[in-house]
């Protein structure tokens, strides 16, 4: 029967959705949901394969690094679905992304599906009717050239990793990975711990007047210089806490303390030292808009002014992508079509008046070398933008707030220079009694056009030791001559800061500056990071776990060249060039992995590591007799003792888990070991059988249990005096019949609740504990009993084998019964008092079901009381509104539920053939450069 339709294939759900919208009938739009093949895992290969190189990483890397590819369990409906749908098709459309993933996922498509039909590669960069028309009227080839490059990143990153992470697993710690772009990430935010360690804060004064005109006008000014030196300000320190020297080598600043600060302070209030304006210049200021957003400073820009992580801003772009709001969000463009150049400047002019357009557009010059992937920089979608309160009825929250904040810039991209003036001022003051000569120096910004900065301003990273962006403030009119008098005049102290850590913004940038990452891995590589616990948020910033301290010293030292930051970014234009056709994907990776002229090969480096001391590794020596080691539950600090006997253990302290490394200095180690030794504490005892009840900390945490007494021993032995001979001995000593074995009766022991603190807790708290669990009543129905206990997940009520969690550990001892029998009458998922929730929102547009944010086992999650979606890693309870509830549900739904994990197989079926029908589910594909090419319609 032939074909009555034509099919046309995206990635997403939401995406295929739109864009049929736009197609209209005799198109059929599904989606793959992503990538339907990959390499796989090698475990999984038919046991004819699993040897050498293929075996290994399912990659021959022998015979041209030849991958292995299989369709996912999860993704073996999803490609039914689409070839049942394609046999009523007379054509195909590939509409998958325009970038590397994108042109890789049609490539597997074509080789899964292996249309008999005619293909066609349509791509668009925004989602609107006139785009997908367009798109649909002009398809090209798919460029296998992109293909490549994604091909070659995916087998290259199989090889770091397969060959790498074994040695992190033996050196290290079990469960740990190394990552071509991850584990340069991670070095840079250890590098900048490794900055605040050996940071020395130096301290400086300064100080501020308020100086007043004749005709009471006030301003604020700084001390300048002394006697023609400068006075040093933090910028003139180093990280060691010295002065910087000039090209003599002597400092060009000098720094004031307390004291000098003071009895200068002092000396210019005498109202007969002479202030005196100098000089009075005056510059013109200029201030330029941003340019409209590439992926990396939409990320930037939404972590500073939105406080959204990376990953939250790629999740909330690509719903505004989808959904037909904005232009692609994976792009290193700052290029504008002239149709939304056209649109930002008419509606700039509308908004703001005519004037604050230029006269001729504004073009932007991106410094991205990746010109394969660049096309157009993030914008408002169509040919005439929605402002945002055009959109407040169909956005909502967060997807509002993203496409307020892209509409800003792009339109303030397009907008006029603010224009001002910067005026400085020069005072003298002096001669003071001692006859030295001091200055002050004043500044003031007037802006007088603001131009672009009535739609957006650009928001700043903080820097250290420096102030940002000039802020406006307006000084009096003043003359060179002009006398003038302290008001008033404070002396000040500061320190300077250490370089501050990485936030998500910061380090997002970084990775851009060095050329590490593509704008499509950026939220990726900081997600990997956080999710391996190498990095911890802490607030915005990144804080490396002492376990990546030991990873990268370990690759540092025996890999240095992979993560050497410029080779690492090479590989990224090395991708680059291969996605241009101008570089062999098989050359490629055979130099990597087996070295070639200047280079040693992956391989070659794995072969010839020599014996690395794993103790070594993972120590840090904070000094001579206290050493930081990390170990497999944790980092601890090790103390020399000299008066120990030789093989002895050392004394172990363990280190607060919140303490950041920056803060574990040598006199906060020493600290640590200073402290008391909390040791076991007898609370009391209990009147019914007498035991001690102790409290202690234990390797779980603190807790409460019972412990026999000690047997009291007599003064004295019992004499007896002979009767015949009147001599005084010892008492004979009675044969001991040996004891029955009976079992001792196991101790009763209970952790602490959070709120409780084991040196304060009292004997009736500490009783109550070990009466747990404690019976609440009797279930009128069945007449069980409902206990309430506290467990390895928290606090909860148990009848029979039904249970229902507490919201507090407090509840354990307050619930009574009526509110134990409410409880058990609800549903044990999804329908529970509202008390059980974290948060909770109006009903999921999709199940039409309440939303809920409810702690779980594994952590935070959302869930409508049919799908479960866990927040993930650097998104916090708080962050979480309904918008983004609503986007984890739906990506939840969209990955189907998760296979179950087999059972392994008895022995003695270990040897069983698999039926012809598995075999080819994993079936080798075709060659790529077989690929069906097709010409374009």
């Amino acid at each position: 029967m032939p074909g009555t339709k034509k099919l046309v294939i995206v990635e997403s759900p939401a995406k295929a959705k739109t864009i049929a919208q736009y197609l209209g009938d005799g198109y059929e739009v599904l989606a793959s949901v992503g990538h339907i093949r990959d390499l796989i895992e090698p475990k999984n290969l038919p046991p004819e394969l699993k040897k050498g190189s293929l075996g290994k990483f399912s990659v021959d890397v022998e015979n041209g690094f030849e991958p292995y590819y299989a369709v996912s369990d999860q993704k073996k409906k999803t490609v039914s679905e689409l070839k049942r749908a394609l046999k009523d098709a007379d054509e195909l459309y590939l509409a998958t992304d325009e970038d590397r993933e994108g042109e890789a996922i049609a490539w597997h498509l074509l080789q899964e599906l292996k249309p008999k039909v005619p293909v066609k590669r349509m791509v668009f960069h925004e989602i609107t009717k006139d785009a997908i028309q367009r798109a649909r009227e002009t398809p090209r080839d798919l460029d296998t050239a992109l293909v490549d490059a994604q091909e070659t990143r995916r087998i290259l990153d199989r090889l770091y990793g397969y060959e790498i992470s074994p040695v992190l697993w033996r050196k290290v710690g079990p469960g740990l990975s190394a990552g071509r772009v991850q584990s340069a990430a991670t070095r840079l935010v250890v590098d900048r711990e490794r900055e605040r360690l050996a940071f020395t804060a130096a301290s400086y004064w300064d100080l501020s007047a308020l100086l007043a005109t004749s005709d009471s006008a006030r301003f604020d000014a700084k001390l300048a210089r002394i006697d023609g030196v400068r006075v040093a300000t933090g910028r003139d320190f180093d990280d060691h806490g010295q002065l910087k020297s000039a090209g003599s080598g002597k400092p060009d600043a000098v720094a004031l303390d307390e004291q000098a600060a003071n009895a200068l302070s002092e000396a210019l209030r005498d109202p007969a030292v002479s202030v005196t304006v100098t000089s009075v210049e005056s510059k013109p200021y200029t201030r330029r808009p941003a340019a409209p957003f590439s992926t990396s400073t939409l990320q930037q820009e939404a972590a500073r002014k939105l406080r959204f992580s990376a990953r939250q801003t790629m999740s909330v772009a690509q719903g505004l992508y989808e959904n037909g709001y904005i232009t692609y969000m994976r792009t290193d463009s700052l290029n504008l079509s002239q149709q939304a150049v056209s649109a930002a400047r008419s509606q700039a002019s509308s908004l703001y008046g005519a004037e604050t357009v230029p006269e001729k557009p504004r073009a932007y010059a991106s410094k991205s070398k990746n010109a394969q992937e660049a096309h157009e920089a993030i914008r408002p979608a169509g040919d005439t933008f929605r402002t945002p309160a055009q959109l407040e009825d169909v956005l909502r929250g967060n997807d509002w707030k993203l496409y307020d904040l892209i509409w800003k810039r792009t339109i303030a991209s397009q907008m006029a220079d603010a224009k001002g003036s910067t005026a400085s001022v020069s005072i003298a003051a002096g001669p003071l009694a001692d006859g030295r000569q001091v200055e002050f120096a004043a500044s003031g910004t007037v802006i007088t056009f603001r131009g672009f900065l009535q739609a957006y301003e650009e928001g700043q990273d903080e820097e250290r030791n420096a102030s940002a962006e000039p802020t406006e403030a307006k000084l009096p009119p003043l003359a060179q001559g002009q006398t003038l008098t302290v008001a008033e005049i404070e002396a000040k102290g500061h320190e300077t800061s250490a370089p501050p850590r990485y936030t998500e913004a910061s380090l997002v940038k970084k990775l851009e500056e060095l050329g590490i990452g593509r704008p499509s891995t950026y939220a990726a590589i900081i997600s990997t990071i956080v999710d391996r616990g190498y990095v911890t948020p802490r607030g915005q910033a990144l804080v490396p776990n002492w376990i990546a301290f030991s990873v990268v010293r370990l690759l540092e030292e025996y890999f240095g060249e992979l993560v050497e930051y410029d080779f690492t970014a090479e590989m990224e234009n090395d991708l680059d060039r291969i996605a241009g056709g101008d570089e062999n994907r098989v050359e490629w990776l055979t130099g990597f992995y087996f070295g070639r002229e200047g280079h040693d090969g992956l391989r070659t480096v794995i072969d010839n590591l020599g014996e690395i001391d794993a103790r070594e590794i993972n120590s840090i020596r904070l000094t001579d007799d206290i050493t930081l080691r990390i170990g497999k539950y944790g980092p601890y600090l090790e103390v020399a003792d000299a008066t120990a006997a030789e093989g002895a253990t050392p004394r172990r302290v363990n280190i607060p888990q919140d303490l950041a490394p920056d803060e574990l200095t040598a006199t906060k180690a020493q600290e640590l070991i200073d402290a008391p030794v909390v040791v076991d504490r007898v609370i009391g005892v209990n009147p019914e059988n007498g035991k001690n009840v102790v409290a202690k900390d234990g390797r779980f945490g603190p807790y409460v249990t019972e412990v026999d007494p000690e047997p009291e021993v007599a003064d004295e032995e019992p004499v007896v005096v002979d009767a015949a001979t009147g001599e005084v001995g010892d008492a004979p000593k009675a044969k001991k019949k040996p004891a029955k074995k009976s079992a001792a009766p196991k101790q009763r022991t209970a952790s602490i609740f959070k709120s409780m603190d084991l040196a304060t807790i009292d004997l009736e708290t500490a009783l109550r504990l070990l009466s747990l669990p404690r019976v609440v009543g009797q279930d009128p129905e069945s007449g069980e009993d409902i206990t309430a206990q506290n467990g390895k997940f928290g606090p909860y009520l148990k009848k029979g084998t039904d249970s229902r969690s507490l919201t507090e550990e407090d509840q354990i001892f307050d619930v009574d019964l009526a509110g134990a029998l409410e409880l058990f009458a609800q549903p044990k998922y999804g329908g529970r008092r509202a008390s059980s929730a974290l948060k909770e929102f109006e009903a999921d547009p999709e199940s039409g079901k309440p939303i809920r944010i409810k702690d779980g086992r594994f952590g935070a999650y959302v869930t409508d009381g049919v799908t479960n979606a866990t927040i993930p890693r650097g998104e916090t309870v708080e962050e979480i509104d309904f918008d983004r509830a609503v986007q984890l549900l739906a990506d939840k739904r969209a990955k189907g539920p998760a296979k179950p994990k087999a059972k392994a197989a008895p022995k003695k079926k270990a040897a069983a053939k698999k039926p012809a029908a598995k075999k080819a589910a994993v079936k080798k594909p075709a060659a790529k450069k077989a690929a069906p090419k097709k010409p374009a319609a």
